[in-house]
């Protein structure tokens, strides 16, 4: 009998092990199939400035339009669609000057780098006069195009106020890109980063519904394919001397 139990014990002891295993086995792949599920609804994990540098990115096309556009409007703005160029900037205004700008960059970021000193604090003042005078022209660009047309006279001046504003920022997002926002990581710590990179999502949740950055890519998209610039075999630069 004694042996008998102990047979009994042991089977016992052997069928909660293998229920143990086959449990964990089922977790470890629910996990793995979460995580895969949401990589495949676009929810990843992005760090603060690549965020910020991939909201460079929606601005920086663009800036590609305006550029693209301003010789056309210097002309007299025939063949441009004014309402696609208002919105362009409204885009701008929305997307990077009232969040990008404004509700990261002034409000966190720059604070942090000015404290921090080093190479960072002596272009704070800079950058934000040029945010300044940005917000100015795209004030300017939505006054001249709400009408939905170039108003005979207006096209060489919005062409120029550009050429201006596209100088300007990609200078600005350069230094921002390659100074600021590295600086701003090295300025605090990772456990700190990680959480106002946190709060960056939350702003942007908030201020957009949803994710902010895939909307004003959809935007952008739809901008340059209305402008005539969603081409980019179109800026292959020609071989030298053709």
């Amino acid at each position: 009998m004694i042996e008998h139990r102990d047979r009994r014990d042991a089977f016992g002891l052997i069928a909660g092990a293998g229920l143990a295993s086959v449990a964990l086995l089922s977790g470890c792949a629910k996990g793995a199939a979460d995580r895969d599920g949401d990589k495949e609804s676009g929810d990843e994990d992005v760090t603060a400035n690549e965020d910020l540098m991939r909201e460079h990115g929606v601005l920086r096309r663009i800036l590609v339009a305006y550029r693209e556009i301003a010789p056309k409007l210097a002309a007299g703005g025939a063949g441009v669609d004014a309402a696609s160029l208002f919105q362009a900037a409204d885009l701008f205004r929305t997307f990077g000057e009232r969040y990008h700008e404004q509700l990261l960059e002034e409000q966190h970021i720059f604070p942090i780098v000015r404290k921090a000193g080093g190479k960072g604090a002596p272009i704070v003042d800079t950058l934000l006069a040029q945010h300044a005078r940005g917000r100015e022209i795209t004030a300017y660009v939505l006054d001249r195009t709400k009408a939905g047309r170039i108003a005979t006279g207006d096209g060489e001046r919005l062409s120029r106020a550009l050429l201006a504003f596209t100088r300007m920022y990609e200078a600005h997002a350069a230094r921002e890109d390659t100074i600021i926002f590295p600086a701003f990581k090295a300025s605090i710590g990772e456990k700190a980063y990680e959480q106002l990179g946190d709060q960056f999502e939350d702003i942007e949740k908030r201020e957009f519904g949803g994710d902010g950055f895939d909307m004003a890519l959809a935007k952008v998209e739809k901008i340059e394919r209305a402008l005539g610039v969603s081409d980019l075999a179109a800026f292959t630069a020609p071989a030298i001397g053709a």
